[in-house]
């Protein structure tokens, strides 16, 4: 995630994916594939399934897609065994980056996160060589223009249980507990305000600034290249990104 914009590195990710929409959702069925083999295709006794699909929905997936994920994971005959595995490292000049992933087959991921953060100036490191510079957030971008009164904002959001509201340029970022974004964002839409995109997001502590040109090339490629990967879910970092690579 970019430190001062979280909205931006979404609307950055969304334009970039509006083009891959396919690989999106295919992402999104196997994050529901897993979810649902943990705890059930029940979404009202299943709650990250419920969040998953909130997730999907705010994507655009179809929801004849969404079930045909959900039937298909819950079925007998499916034989899809992915695992979550979250890869930590190092990017150009230090910067800290965190990749959320699921898997069928761990050597092959292990063998392509190592590939590009070498590739790119970086290096892969041990499980909690950097975790512990991020915390876990919900970040929930509402749309400006569909906000009369930005007081009435502020305490719908802290009624819902929102810890905070920001104002950002194009946008307001509300800030929750990651478990609270989905009921938050619902509560917010059932009042009738715009939401533009929702995540649940490992938000940098501090930041860091590159100056080198060179280090904000690799870093741009090594983003996208994690980014494109299939088994990559999410990509958070603590690289402080000029608005003009966002």
């Amino acid at each position: 995630m970019s430190g001062h914009s979280k909205w931006n590195n979404i609307k950055r990710k969304k334009e970039k994916t509006d083009g891959e929409r396919a690989k999106i959702f295919t992402k999104l069925g196997r994050e529901i594939t897993v979810i649902v083999k943990m705890g059930g295709a029940d979404p009202g006794s299943n709650a990250r399934l419920s969040d998953i699909i909130a997730k999907a929905k705010s994507n655009n997936m179809p929801n004849d897609n969404i079930q045909r994920c959900i039937k298909k994971a819950a079925g007998d005959g499916d034989n899809d065994n992915y695992e979550e595995i979250v890869y930590e490292g190092y990017g150009p000049a230090g910067v800290a980056v965190m990749v959320s992933t699921l898997t069928d087959n761990r050597n092959r991921t292990a063998a392509d996160m190592r590939h590009y953060f070498d590739k790119y100036g970086g290096n892969l490191g041990m499980s909690g060589c950097v975790s512990f510079m991020f915390e876990r957030k919900g970040i929930i971008a509402v749309e400006k223009e569909s906000v009369s009164d930005e007081d009435e904002l502020t305490m719908a959001a802290l009624e819902a249980g929102a810890l905070d509201i920001k104002d950002s340029d194009d946008c307001f970022e509300i800030i929750t507990e990651s478990d609270d974004v989905w009921n938050v964002r619902e509560a917010l839409e059932n009042a009738g305000i715009t939401i533009l995109d929702s995540e649940d997001a490992r938000v940098p502590v501090t930041t860091v600034t590159l100056t080198d040109e060179e280090h904000i090339k690799n870093m741009n490629k090594l983003i996208e290249m994690l980014e494109d990967d299939d088994d990559v879910q999410d990509v958070y970092h603590n690289w402080d990104m000029p608005e003009d690579e966002e």
